[in-house]
């Protein structure tokens, strides 16, 4: 099962979740009011505020991440394209010998960059791609380096060599970004407390003579819905919410430089 269906199927778990946890705090409360009468939910507000205050919060924070790391995988790509496109244009400082292979090895390193975000889903295709790329990588760094040290003009060493480093770098950048989610911890108790806060709805649903099943549903949708768009947020590669108005910088530069 890939991120997209296990996103979508968790969130439809959560929602069948949801609705027996109100149908359970239903009952409790409809069996206490029974026994206490108008006692059954004195003094339960604050608890009840509280749980819900801390729902809120979670569910805040953890939207409020989610699109801060997707803006910031978004700034990558564009990152990355520009470091690429300006270690391309300073090819033309290097001997004219070596500016035709290092043009093909630069075509070569965008396919394989490319290649590398297509296959996100599958991590051994991902890690077979990577490493491709880490390979044409040292080729274009090994190519540069010798280029430099029989440049008398050190322009290459001055110029093109920081380029091509800064060009390296911004692919650990985006790699510890595509691996930067919200931690499983705070998933689990965002997940935990919607499942207590459903209790508490269907407990306070008691004083109503019967259940509205709207309400109950409209609640466990609007929960299971936001949670959904947290996961689809953290991994855009795979669900509704992609980067594909970005990943056009990196394909725009690849038609360029044919």
């Amino acid at each position: 099962m890939n991120l997209a269906h296990w996103a979508v199927a968790l969130s439809i778990g959560l929602f069948v979740v949801l609705i027996v946890c109100l149908e359970i705090g239903y009952r409790i409360g409809h069996r206490s009011s029974g026994r206490h009468g108008e006692m059954t939910h004195a003094g339960i507000g604050a608890i009840e505020a509280a749980v819900f205050a801390l729902l809120g919060l979670l569910l805040g924070f953890s939207f409020a991440g989610a699109t801060s790391r997707f803006d910031a995988k978004r700034q990558l790509i564009v990152q990355e394209a520009n470091a690429i496109g300006t270690s391309y244009l300073r090819i033309d400082l290097l001997p004219a010998k070596d500016q035709p292979e290092m043009r093909r090895l630069f075509r070569k390193y965008l396919d394989a960059r490319l290649d590398v975000y297509e296959k996100l889903t599958d991590h051994k295709a991902a890690a077979e791609a990577i490493a491709h790329a880490e390979q044409v990588q040292r080729k274009i760094w090994s190519i540069a380096v010798s280029a430099g040290q029989t440049d008398p003009s050190q322009n290459v060493v001055r110029v093109l060599l920081p380029a091509l480093n800064e060009m390296i770098d911004i692919t650990t950048s985006r790699s510890i970004a595509q691996d930067t989610h919200l931690p499983g911890l705070i998933f689990a108790l965002l997940i935990c407390v919607a499942l207590l806060s459903g209790l508490l709805a269907g407990y306070a649903m008691a004083e109503r003579k019967g259940r509205s099943w709207l309400h109950m549903v409209l609640y466990a949708m609007a929960i299971a819905v936001t949670i959904y768009a947290v996961l689809d947020l953290e991994y855009p590669r795979s669900g509704l919410i992609r980067l594909n108005a970005a990943d056009r910088a990196m394909l725009q530069l690849r038609n360029s430089i044919r």
